[in-house]
């Protein structure tokens, strides 16, 4: 599998005059590369072998486009490259329903990274004070330079880093991230694991996420970051459009939203790290969540969440620590009794769920839980018991009230179902 850790850069001002030179000029060779892929007829084979044929006059064109001689050459290859796996992406969405286009030529605000390969970097972990390091770019506006680096984690040899990429955000501040490419583990296989190593989790309205353990893990309060993001942004909008005040201005407020950014991303990391590791298969529900974009609801916190990039996030760290995140139905998590299995209605503002059938009562969003853990398990294939010891009483109605539903039964107390335990204490 392969991993992209990244690490802040500390380039002093020549260096980043360097960088961001060489940045434009690959963008450049981007740009032309596009123009010439698409004057390409496909008669001529693949997406592949026409951006290799594209690739193939690199060195022809250093003859008359001399800033291309102070470039790293792979790097200059890797950007031609990088056409395919932007059609490659195009064409998957399309055939997922999506409206495309075509891909158009990048202006200097869309354009912000360029790789090298193993051989164009070094990294001395031993320079500096503790934490820091030295990673020399080779042929960086026709230098070698050496740039500090902030190494807040270990990283492996050198041999399982594949690629390296260089990136500068829209705060200015200049990043790098290591592509490493390690053995997967193996995860256990369904029938080796136990039910109880396992875990459902909703996805909460009034809580991030409640897992069928009874954690509750409540959301980032992030609402001093909002009220400075509003302040910042009005004052961006007094400034002149393209001064320089406006352009020290429109780096304050991207720095507000990267802090944001950067608050939820670690925020998902951390707990995929904990689930990932604490379990050996994890199961959210595969909500629609275009589709609740574009309800009636609060659309502005359900993108706010990220539930999609949170699950995508898990299947990461399920990937590298070896666990199965699955994602299971979500019709009817909620109205279903995780005891019994009778569906009962309930508005969105009830938030415990009380069965009138067998009595079970319990908080809205640990129901819930129980129900994906229930059907992750059963769509996962892990054996677990149904026969557990209940408990009986006196026949009730199960319409509460309600003449449209006619269900009349003996009221039955789950005494150990495999999907309801006790409450878990929270995440340490």
């Amino acid at each position: 599998m392969k991993y992209s850790p990244r690490y802040r850069l500390f380039p002093d001002e020549q260096q980043r005059e360097q960088l961001s030179w060489t940045l434009d000029v690959v963008r450049q060779v981007y740009n032309d590369a596009l123009k010439r892929f698409n004057e390409v007829p496909e008669s001529v084979g693949t997406v592949n072998q026409r951006v290799r044929s594209v690739r193939d006059k690199l060195p022809s064109m250093k003859d008359w486009w001399d800033d291309l001689n102070d470039v790293y050459s792979t790097v200059l290859q890797n950007v031609v490259m990088r056409i395919e796996r932007n059609v490659t992406n195009l064409g998957k969405l399309k055939e997922q329903g999506y409206g495309v286009g075509e891909l158009r030529w990048k202006a200097p605000r869309d354009f912000r990274s360029f790789t090298y390969n193993k051989k164009g970097f070094e990294l001395d972990k031993k320079s500096g004070p503790s934490g820091r390091g030295m990673l020399t770019l080779k042929k960086v506006a026709g230098q070698n330079i050496k740039v500090p680096i902030r190494l807040h984690r270990d990283l492996p040899d050198h041999e399982s880093i594949k690629q390296l990429t260089v990136k500068q955000e829209p705060t200015g501040a200049w990043y790098v991230s290591y592509t490493i490419e390690t053995e997967e583990p193996a995860k256990p296989a369904p029938e080796n694991i136990d039910a109880d190593d396992c875990v459902g989790i909703d996805l909460g309205i009034l809580t991030f996420i409640h897992d069928s353990d009874g954690r509750e893990i409540d959301r980032l309060d992030l609402s001093d970051d909002r009220e400075r993001l509003e302040r910042e942004q009005r004052a961006l909008s007094r400034k002149q459009h393209g001064s320089n005040n406006w352009e020290k201005q429109r780096q304050s407020v991207a720095e507000v939203h990267a802090t944001i950014s950067n608050k939820k991303r670690d925020f998902k990391h951390k707990l995929a790290h904990f689930y990932t590791t604490a379990y050996d298969a994890v199961f959210f529900e595969d909500l629609n969540v275009t589709g609740l974009m574009q309800g009636v609801g609060n659309a502005r916190n359900t993108a706010e969440v990220g539930w999609r990039d949170l699950i995508t996030i898990f299947e990461h760290h399920g990937q590298k620590n070896g666990c199965h995140v699955e994602t299971v139905d979500p019709t009817g998590t909620t109205k279903q009794c995780a005891s019994c299995g009778v569906s009962t209605e309930k508005p969105l503002w009830v938030r415990e769920h009380s069965c009138p059938v067998c009595g079970f009562t319990a908080d809205r969003d640990l129901n819930a839980a129980a129900n994906v853990l229930k059907r992750g398990l059963e769509q996962l294939g892990v054996v677990h018991s149904e026969e557990t010891p209940v408990k009986t009483a006196t026949a009730v109605s199960a319409d509460g009230g309600n003449a449209s539903v006619a269900v009349d039964a003996s009221r039955v107390t789950e005494a150990g179902s495999a999907v309801l335990k006790e409450t878990a204490s929270a995440v340490e």
